[in-house]
């Protein structure tokens, strides 16, 4: 019976690895020569092997890096942005420590990308409405291109001369000093003024959204906007020197007007002296704060009683009509001491001068219209200001030429129209699907954040979650103003020429009517508070929506075309901003009491202390901007965030060329470009913090930062210590 060979020893053989093979079996095997030669050749197999393996390897790595890795933007948008990022930034500086210089610092200054692309916004427009045939006949863009003609039409303003605007002053009863004058009742003048010409010479009346829920359509009175500062605010001979000017500039259109130079000089002091002694009653803002809650609920008949010289009902009804007011309409007030002390003085000095006052009303309502007059006024008014900016250490205005007037004044009067025709021009459908998708990734990091914070709730973070979910995102311009055939409807009442000063006029009216009445008006839609060429986000707690106008979604902010690193490092960082101010209550006392607040209030102490320590910031106080520090810190943190998870998920990034940057340093490059402007800038209400702070604040806070430009430890953008809050 034959039975299989079961020792293994034939199989062991061919794998190389048979048993020792005894004398007795010498003879069953091959001879020790070939089993010699047959060692070698596996050795030298085995090599070539190995070294076809390394080869095969290499070249595969090549072609990973070459086709996987970042590749160099070489488009002309890419180019374009390019020579932006090479015209700025002092690369002799530290990135790890003055980042804000290593970006935005030049020679002659300081970047201002968000002037620059004011400025490109509003030179396409002028584009635009110089563009013939660019309108359609009988619509509505027709009026605005007729009036932005007839601003532009310089030679038909000097030839109008001063005369349209003495026949603004003969509605308003004449003026004492430079012809005939009836002495109108001093509430008449004032009702005049406020509705007919938009010109509030004591305070400010607008309609706007009620400060607390549910938001509803209210009148508010607010200070004045005097151009003489606070003199508590500039060391005594400044403010004499502002005066001076004030005075020489005033006597100036005085005369212009055709006074007699003697009434003029006097009635210009007066007037001077009464603004400044009004200026007195304004409180800062910073002082509101700190006194008591930012504004007061009163009825009309309320106000009547504490600041009697105003009838109030009467000009209030005349100017927002067709708004139907009574005595016991509620309106909100910002500064009730203000308009005490302003109806008192306004009482004392109509017993005495009630010419004057007159005076007082008409210089300003010349100053407010010296826009649409012609170069005479235009000038004075040029030279004042320049004049203002020198005494206060101001750099100079920049030439400002005629058509950018006339740009800003038309998209004023005809936005609706403008709106559409800049976001057909600049906004098209790929541009805002690219930015929606990018929406899309910044709002799903700040959720996954919102899930991962210790100090919150989970009742509060169910809340925060559902809260954004309900979260309404507007870009490009407003819907209505897409739809045309409302347009015409709405200059209706917009009656042109035969000067420029009355088709300015006329608008003014128009655009009053048209503000009350979309109040008064059931409104499916947000009211933008901007227009769609601005450059300013914003979140609107009134209808829980997120505002990007096309204007902002531009270069260098933004493009389809550009490397993912510079769309989420700017316009990214910018909308997880936007988005982290929906919780801006969370942070503020009382506001989370279910949350851990032990550990939110030492973060919040955190980065008040990390702030205030930073150099060149002794006089900053940053316990007056917490919410917008939380929000630039964590703003940058999710825009990261987001960007590291497409960068995995999607292959492909694109660099730009001839840059010693990888994709993560572009990212954060992009980020402080936001920031670049000249620190002098920055307005003095301003709730951020100073500009190159909004940079390195965030940067220290964040880790990668350090790690991609290999800050030393203890650096100043690479701490021992960081705050965490989002």
């Amino acid at each position: 019976m034959l039975r299989p060979y079961t020792d293994g020893h034939s199989a062991e053989w061919w794998r190389g690895k048979g048993p020792e093979v005894g004398p007795s079996s010498a003879a069953e095997g091959p001879p020790p020569e070939w089993r010699l030669q047959w060692k070698r050749g596996r050795r030298v197999l085995t090599a070539v092997l190995l070294c076809g393996l390394l080869l095969g390897s290499s070249v595969l790595c090549v072609y990973i890096f070459q086709n996987c890795g970042p590749r160099p933007c070489e488009t002309p948008v890419c180019l374009e942005l390019l020579s932006h990022y090479k015209a700025s930034g002092n690369r002799s500086v530290a990135p790890c420590t003055d980042f804000f210089s290593f970006v935005c610092q030049k020679a002659n200054g300081t970047s201002n990308y968000f002037q620059a692309l004011t400025e490109e916004n509003k030179s396409q427009l002028w584009r635009l409405l110089e563009t013939p045939g660019s309108w359609n006949l009988g619509s509505g863009q027709e009026k605005a291109f007729q009036f932005y003609n007839s601003c532009m039409d310089t030679d038909a303003i000097e030839a109008s001369g001063v005369g349209p605007l003495k026949q603004v002053l003969d509605e308003l009863g004449g003026w004492h000093i430079s012809g005939n004058w009836t002495s109108l009742d001093f509430n008449q003048t004032l009702r005049l003024l406020m509705s007919q010409y938009g010109y509030f010479p004591f305070f400010r009346a607008s309609l706007q959204p009620h400060p607390t829920p549910p938001h509803k359509p209210i009148i508010q009175i607010d200070q004045p906007e005097f151009d003489i500062p606070l003199q508590q605010d500039q060391e005594q001979k400044v403010y004499a020197e502002i005066l001076r000017e004030y005075v020489t500039y005033l006597v100036r259109l005085g005369n212009l007007l055709g006074g007699d130079p003697q009434k003029v000089q006097q009635h210009v002091s007066w007037s001077v002296f009464f603004a400044s002694r009004l200026s007195r009653f304004l409180r800062p803002l910073e002082r509101q704060r700190a006194q008591d809650k930012l504004f007061h609920v009163a009825t009309i008949n309320q106000l009547q009683e504490m600041a009697p010289a105003i009838d109030w009902l009467s000009c209030l009804q005349a100017t927002f009509t067709p708004m139907s007011l009574s005595p016991s309409q509620t309106l909100v007030v910002h500064d009730l001491d203000y308009l005490r002390n302003m109806s008192q003085l306004i009482e004392e000095e109509l017993l005495t001068s009630r010419d004057m006052m007159q005076s007082y009303m008409i210089l300003g309502l010349v100053d407010t219209l010296s826009p649409a007059l012609d170069s005479k006024f235009r000038e004075a008014h040029r030279k004042l200001r320049q004049k203002l900016r020198k005494l206060k250490e101001q750099p100079p205005l920049p030439a400002y030429p005629r058509w950018m007037k006339c740009v800003e004044e038309t998209g004023k009067f005809f936005e609706p129209t403008l709106a559409a025709l800049f976001v057909r021009e600049a906004f098209g459908p790929s541009i805002q699907s690219a930015a929606m998708e990018l929406f899309a990734e910044i709002k799903d990091a700040v959720i996954r954040r919102l899930k991962k914070l210790s100090w919150i709730s989970k009742e509060t973070q169910k809340e925060a979650l559902n809260r954004i979910s309900q979260l309404q995102v507007e870009m490009g311009a407003p819907k209505q103003a897409l739809k045309q055939e409302l347009a015409k409807q709405e200059y209706s009442d917009i009656q042109l020429g035969p000067s420029f000063l009355q088709s300015f006029l006329s608008c003014v009216r128009s655009l009053q009517g048209r503000k009350v009445r979309s109040f008064l008006q059931p409104f499916p839609y947000h009211r933008w508070q901007q227009s769609s060429w601005g450059v300013n986000a914003y979140y609107s707690i009134s209808d829980h929506v997120v505002v990007f106008p096309a204007g902002l979604l531009q270069p260098p902010f933004f493009h389809p075309g550009y490397p993912r690193a510079v769309n989420f490092g700017a316009a990214g960082s910018i909308m997880a901003q936007k988005l982290l101010h929906i919780f801006d209550r969370l942070l503020l006392p009382g506001g989370c009491p279910a949350c851990d607040t032990h550990a939110l209030q030492e973060a919040l102490l955190c980065l008040e202390h990390q702030y205030a320590a930073f150099p060149s910031m002794s006089s900053f106080n940053g316990s007056h901007t917490p919410l917008a520090n939380a929000a630039d810190i964590g703003g940058l943190a999710i825009a990261f965030q987001a960007y590291s998870k497409r960068i995995v998920e999607h292959s492909g990034e694109l660099t730009l060329p001839n840059q010693d940057l990888s994709p993560y340093q572009l990212f954060f490059q992009s980020y402080a470009q936001v920031m670049c402007r000249d620190l002098s800038s920055q307005d003095p209400l301003d709730t951020h913090s100073p500009l190159s702070l909004r940079v390195h604040g965030p940067l220290s806070n964040t880790p990668d930062f350090a790690k991609h430009f290999r800050c030393p430890r203890g650096s100043l953008l690479n701490p021992s210590s960081r705050c965490k809050l989002w």
